[in-house]
């Protein structure tokens, strides 16, 4: 008898899309939903927590992961390098948990490399203006540092369509609504649902020899 497991989601956008504050209220609004920490080498920014909102490591921890072959995934980006555990997704999903993961494009395309059934979302911002307002905004990054990541932000927006969906950031609950109607939709596949639905299609089907979904 298949085994249901849970379903991988990826979260890409340029810096500054709103994509970590989408990602917080998707786990605030549906239990089913987990995130996969990321490791790092970027410091560790006022009000982040080692273990929640990554695991911070130095350069030789990462180096001595990743030919341990701990991640599933792994890229750098403006200079430092994140990584995704493959031992901790396997695990959600072997729970039958759903795993969401908040990566650039890189990651998002090496996930789907592993798991081609993962779901890849994009998300845009409305504007090339308002994405600079928000990284002015958020007092993070020098001047120099964000034209830097502007100019970045049109190289990973060129990658979109290693997506599957892709969600306007425009208005935050609008987006977020987008983003969990697709998550909706991507539990309701006939794939996933014939293998949690198994006792209840052979009720209704009784004279019907099925074949378990692989």
């Amino acid at each position: 008898m298949a085994t249901q497991r849970g379903t991988v989601f990826t979260i890409s956008a340029p810096s500054g899309a709103g994509k970590t504050s989408l990602v917080k209220a998707l786990l605030e609004r549906d239990e089913q939903l987990q995130v996969s920490v990321s490791h790092t080498t970027r410091p560790m920014r006022a009000g982040e927590i080692d273990g929640v909102n990554y695991h911070f490591v130095s350069d030789s921890e990462f180096r001595a992961m990743t030919a341990q072959q701990a991640f599933v995934e792994y890229a750098e980006v403006f200079g430092y390098w994140y990584g995704t555990s493959a031992e901790a997704i396997n695990t959600a999903r072997a729970d039958n948990t759903d795993i969401i993961l908040e990566i650039d494009w890189q990651g998002a395309e090496q996930i789907k490399a592993v798991w081609p059934e993962a779901c890849a979302i994009f998300i845009l911002p409305p504007s090339h203006r308002t994405l600079e307002q928000r990284l002015e905004g958020r007092g993070q990054d020098s001047p120099a540092v964000i034209q830097q990541r502007l100019a970045e932000a049109e190289q990973e927006i060129s990658h979109y369509t290693i997506a599957d969906y892709l969600v306007v950031n425009d208005v935050f609950e609008d987006a977020l609504s987008g983003i969990r109607n697709i998550i909706g939709a991507e539990r309701l596949r006939t794939d996933r649902q014939a293998i949690a639905l198994q006792a209840l299609l052979c009720d209704l089907m009784p004279s019907t020899a099925l074949r378990n979904p692989e």
